[in-house]
């Protein structure tokens, strides 16, 4: 560690990805850190999140296996995964796969991870609430002027913007390409980049009691596992969380025609459970069992980051939600966060990276971590049309002649879907950002 900073991080978003970027910088450097977030305490939207081995990968590199281990719904090195039904036939579907990882998803509440990681931040790190951040620019001097929707501005050599799938740090870093530097990005896409995009899904969510959901449906096996109903044009996944205790839902009702087109209203909004029983009244008795538990749901549009070109700007980078909000069929979203995270705050954290290199490790992170979760979220993307039988060339739920031979060949398509997840992870990515750091240096 240095005597004296060499420059300082400035975060906007203290989500997921945003506090384990610090707590990545601080566990390896003394690299001073504001974090800054738009409301009034450090909190999180949703509830659900799946970790997986390579993140768990992660939390055991920084320290934070045996606390996220804690809160998890199954052992983290354990063998499991989803127990998949046919589900959309009124009298009774039936089981049509049941998918096993050597490693299975650590299944938890994502209020949880974020107190685990908040708890672990370091000395380094000044976390100021109530902070809105809008908008920045480069003043003479080279260093970054934030500017926050309190009308107040704050200074930093470095800004990284963890600040979700409204991102502004997007809109500004897309923005300022568009003008300066003619030919990077076309004027005419810039709201491509800049906006988000509906995916013509409906999400409902809700918490439900376990208690609850027993008596009404003895023996349900979403009380005890992660389920997955799936049928034409919709879906539902559950899992237990909070030491099983609740139940997680998540339904999901897809319009593949308004795909790309603009979604009319709130992105999120309470709605009846009539309305959500309504949309799912030809599943199974197990689904409507399960739905029938679902007190005031919320109904969310589904948004996400078209692909970016660049993620990176000078000494300004995004991450997480702001750079590849996915949609969520992979429970990856979160995970993909952690991962830039940990590959970014190793590089700026490295004894290595100064201010005057900074945009050279910026782009390093770039270049390995872009690529990888853009395909990430375009295969999440597919695996969703996938199991609401919707993919081109695969069973549609409509044609019955061959049924059991066109589920079995979608199942084995479903399955090679997950075959990134057994890849090397974040570890090795930033073995490679670590050396690519040094070649830029030394060669």
């Amino acid at each position: 560690m240095s005597s004296s900073p060499k420059f300082r991080v400035a975060i906007s978003g203290a989500g997921i990805g945003g506090l384990l970027l610090a707590v990545t910088i601080g566990k390896y450097s003394d690299v001073p850190i504001d974090l800054y977030e738009a409301h009034s305490e450090i909190t999180t939207v949703g509830a659900g999140v799946g970790v997986w081995r390579r993140t768990m990968d992660i939390m055991k590199e920084l320290g934070l296996y045996e606390d996220v281990a804690k809160v998890a719904g199954r052992a983290p090195d354990s063998s499991h995964g989803p127990y998949v039904r046919r589900s959309d036939i009124r009298e009774g579907g039936h089981e049509w796969f049941r998918q096993t990882f050597i490693h299975g998803p650590s299944l938890m509440h994502r209020r949880d991870l974020v107190h685990i990681l908040e708890k672990h931040l370091p000395k380094a790190c000044t976390v100021h609430l109530s902070k809105r951040f809008t908008s920045y620019s480069q003043t003479p001097s080279g260093s970054l002027e934030l500017n926050f929707a309190d009308g107040t501005t704050a200074t930093a050599d470095v800004l990284i913007g963890a600040d979700g799938i409204r991102s502004p740090t997007r809109k500004t870093m897309f923005e300022q390409l568009a003008k300066d530097t003619p030919g990077t990005i076309d004027p005419e896409r810039l709201s491509h980049y800049v906006d988000p995009s509906w995916t013509g899904y409906l999400v409902y969510r809700s918490m439900i009691p376990i208690e609850k959901l027993l008596e009404i449906s003895p023996g349900n096996p979403a009380a005890s596992e992660m389920l997955i109903a799936c049928g034409r044009g919709k879906h539902i996944v559950s899992y237990p969380v909070m030491q099983g205790t609740l139940v997680n839902v998540a339904a999901f009702v897809l319009d593949p025609e308004k795909k790309n087109t603009h979604f009319e209203g709130h992105w999120v909004s309470d709605v009846s459970e009539e309305e959500l029983q309504k949309a799912f009244d030809n599943f199974e008795p197990y689904s409507r069992q399960l739905l029938e538990c679902c007190e005031k749901p919320s109904r969310w549009a589904l948004h996400v980051v078209n692909e970016l070109p660049c993620s990176t700007s000078g000494n300004v980078a995004l991450l997480g939600d702001a750079c590849h909000a996915m949609t969520p069929h992979f429970g990856a979203g979160a995970g993909q966060a952690i991962e830039d995270a940990f590959v970014l705050g190793r590089l700026l954290a490295h004894n290595l990276t100064t201010l005057s290199n900074i945009s050279t490790a910026l782009r390093i992170y770039q270049d390995i971590r872009l690529p990888f979760a853009t395909f990430v979220a375009r295969e999440s993307d597919k695996t969703g049309y996938m199991i609401d039988f919707l993919a081109p060339g695969y069973f549609d739920g409509i044609d019955l002649s061959n049924e059991k031979e066109d589920l079995e060949r979608l199942h084995q398509a479903a399955v090679h879907q997950w075959d990134w997840q057994s890849r090397d992870g974040s570890i090795g990515e930033w073995l490679e950002a670590e050396k690519r750091l040094e070649e830029s240096i030394f060669n």
